[in-house]
């Protein structure tokens, strides 16, 4: 190990990153200050990566926890030859530039994941190293390893207060993902000052009973992280590298929580810079040794990919029929011969159970297709009809998540980062609250993660106020890029699957029922291509109706038996995606909806329904909470029954 050349690289990481802040007048140089030595030593000695092909199967993953400190990011791959331009720095938090704020996937050659929101790039981490396990134990044979890498994570104090760290640490734990290293910047400083004051627990034991193993170092032994890497990659649990550091470091505010999130200011600058025993007055100054460290890195870097790659061909010439589900994995193709289930006009089920026996048939059709719900397999309808996901089986399809619907989001976030497989996750519709910050960045990061939220609306009754979720569907249409599908009987969910396996660029969330639906009829013979746009026509009355009714999912079944109380020509319509319905041209929207009066049935809030109707009065929501009691009484209690509707047509 050319300690160094790879002084040289810290140093230039420091310069770039205090340079870049400056000229925006805005980021945090406390963790690229503090924590150079760590990028030198992980880019330069410890990643198996290959900086001129950013995609690499097998590479290993890092990911920036604490995603405020990005400019330890930039720098750190710009210099290892990552396709950041100096011109990128210079433009650090500007519009046009490849280094945003905070690391955006997608965006920035060499970032794995969107991180910023603290804990959950720990939480998308474990994700990769789930999909690991499970494609190693998927396509590896005894001669052949072709799946052998490792997932870093650099994580903070602020990353270790939030709750989701401990949720997704928890899980790493139980399913010994031994691949799984983070790195722990200690440096006992949050942005209020010191964190004595909120966070005194001791971190080693907490990960050592989560079932981690824990290592502890300075992050400025370079030669040391490097054994304690090798250390932790010796044991079967995910390991903990607990590195003792100073925020700020060579910087006037070193050690204090002004260094956290500020430019340093000229005179900051200036003294920075002597204590580093650099140019005083040259900026974005780069140590030329840090260029040519990596210069002469590349050939390394480039033989590891390439040795990847014979074996790679040897293996596939082998393993043919493996070789093809490989493809068919990564490209996300069908694997298998199984059809979609069938329903017919008058069977009677929730459409959570619809989906349950699509779910099955999928998972048959995409061997690659993955996941679980948070404790709830049965009330969710997601048994894969596959085999547990755990230490001793890690070629297991379904995962046990636990009661961590955060966690596992942004685990699944992390599975769909990786590659290869398709994951999905479910909860109650009421809970998408506690996982929502991730999946917003689902849609940030353009993932096509499949939510499935079942019991959702106060028909699911008893279990009262508290479990039914009168504006959680609404508050979910509201995150951009995030596509909301509530299918209205079972030939309606299977559609809504196939929909949702289409999707390659966004999340998709399906709102399902814990009561039982019928099988209606459905007067547009072309619905299953109609339904594309967003809805289509179940009961089509005239071709000039007095009344359009928009409903979606159980409230379609609701607005058929209106009509039987209406002496009014009524149209139902069933919105299986209102925000996409809403994007259709005026000339289909028109076609399908007519030129009469149009109301809407939904059981939730009226938030977003309003550009539909002229009147208020004209929308058949609930704007209040439910109650205790069976469905069928609640609904009755709050006046929402079908004859209750006829009398709003």
């Amino acid at each position: 190990m050319n300690i160094k050349s790879l002084s040289s690289v810290a140093t230039s990481i420091r310069t770039l990153s205090i340079d870049a802040i400056q000229a925006a007048n805005s980021g945090h140089p406390g963790l690229p200050l503090g924590a150079a030595e760590l990028a030198a030593v992980l880019y330069g000695e410890i990643l198996k990566h290959n900086p001129s092909d950013s995609n690499w199967k097998d590479r290993d993953r890092f990911v920036l926890s604490a995603g405020h400190g990005s400019m330890f990011l930039y720098s750190i791959l710009h210099l290892a030859g990552y396709n950041i331009t100096l011109n990128d720095i210079k433009n650090f938090r500007q519009v046009g530039s490849v280094c945003p704020g905070h690391p955006e996937y997608g965006m920035t050659d060499g970032v794995e994941a969107t991180t910023g929101p603290l804990g959950q790039g720990i939480a998308m981490a474990v994700g990769m190293a789930v999909a690991e396990k499970m494609l190693a134990a998927k396509f590896n044979t005894k001669k052949n390893t072709i799946i052998n890498h490792y997932t870093y994570t650099l994580v903070g104090e602020g990353c270790l207060m939030e709750g989701v760290s401990s949720e997704a640490s928890s899980f790493a734990g139980t399913h010994k993902l031994g691949k799984l290293i983070a790195f722990y910047d200690c440096n006992n400083i949050t942005i209020d000052g010191g964190t004595a004051c909120t966070f005194k627990e001791d971190v080693k034991k907490r990960y050592e009973s989560y079932g981690w193993h824990v290592l502890e170092g300075s992050m400025y032994d370079m030669e040391n992280i490097a054994k304690l890497v090798e250390e932790a990659k010796a044991d079967d649990r995910p390991s903990l590298i607990i590195l003792d550091s100073i925020i700020g470091k060579y910087s006037p505010a070193a050690g204090t929580s002004k260094a956290h999130g500020a430019p340093l200011g000229k005179e900051g600058i200036i003294a920075t810079r002597k204590a580093l025993g650099v140019p005083e007055n040259e900026d974005f100054y780069v140590d030329p040794s840090a260029y040519s460290y990596f210069e002469n890195k590349k050939a390394s870097f480039a033989k590891a990919q390439s040795d990847w790659d014979a074996e790679f061909v040897e293996w596939s010439k082998e393993n043919p029929e493996l070789a093809k589900e490989w493809d068919a994995y990564w490209d996300g193709e069908e694997t298998g011969t199984t059809k979609m289930p069938e329903f017919n006009v008058g069977d009677t089920l929730a459409t959570r159970v619809a989906s349950g026996k699509t779910i099955s048939a999928l998972g048959d059709m995409y061997e690659n297709l993955v996941g679980g719900s948070a404790d709830l397999q049965g009330p969710n309808n997601t048994n894969l009809n596959a085999e547990d996901f755990t230490p001793e089986n890690p070629s297991g399809r379904y995962i046990r998540f636990g009661i961590r619907e955060f966690a596992m989001t942004a685990i699944g976030n992390g599975i769909a980062l990786h590659g290869g497989l398709r994951p999905f996750v479910a909860t109650f519709m009421v809970f998408a609250d506690y996982l929502r910050p991730a999946l917003r960045l689902s849609a940030l990061q353009n993932l096509p993660l499949i939510f499935i939220l079942t019991h959702d609306s106060i028909f699911i009754g008893e279990d009262g106020p508290t479990h039914q979720p009168i504006e959680t569907v609404s508050a979910l249409r509201a995150i951009p890029n995030v596509q909301v599908l509530r299918p209205g009987d079972a030939q309606e969910t299977v559609a809504a699957w196939q929909l949702a396996m289409e999707s390659t660029d966004h999340p998709v969330c399906l709102s399902l029922t814990r009561q039982g639906i019928t099988v209606y009829e459905k007067d547009d013979p072309d619905w299953k291509n109609t339904i594309k746009c967003g809805a289509y026509i179940v009961k089509k009355g005239t071709d000039n109706p007095d009344v359009t009714v928009l409903a979606t999912g159980s409230e379609v079944s609701l607005a058929l038996e209106a009509t039987k109380f209406s002496d009014k020509n009524v149209r139902v319509v069933s919105v299986i995606d209102r925000e996409l319905f809403r994007s259709q041209p005026d000339e289909l929207k028109t076609t399908l909806l007519g030129s009469g009066r149009k109301v809407v049935a939904e059981a939730g809030t009226r938030m977003g329904w309003e550009g539909f109707v002229s009147s208020d009065k004209d929308l058949f929501c609930i704007d209040q909470f439910g109650l205790s009691a069976p469905g069928s009484v609640v609904a009755e209690t709050l006046h929402y029954t079908a004859k209750e509707f006829a009398k709003l047509l």
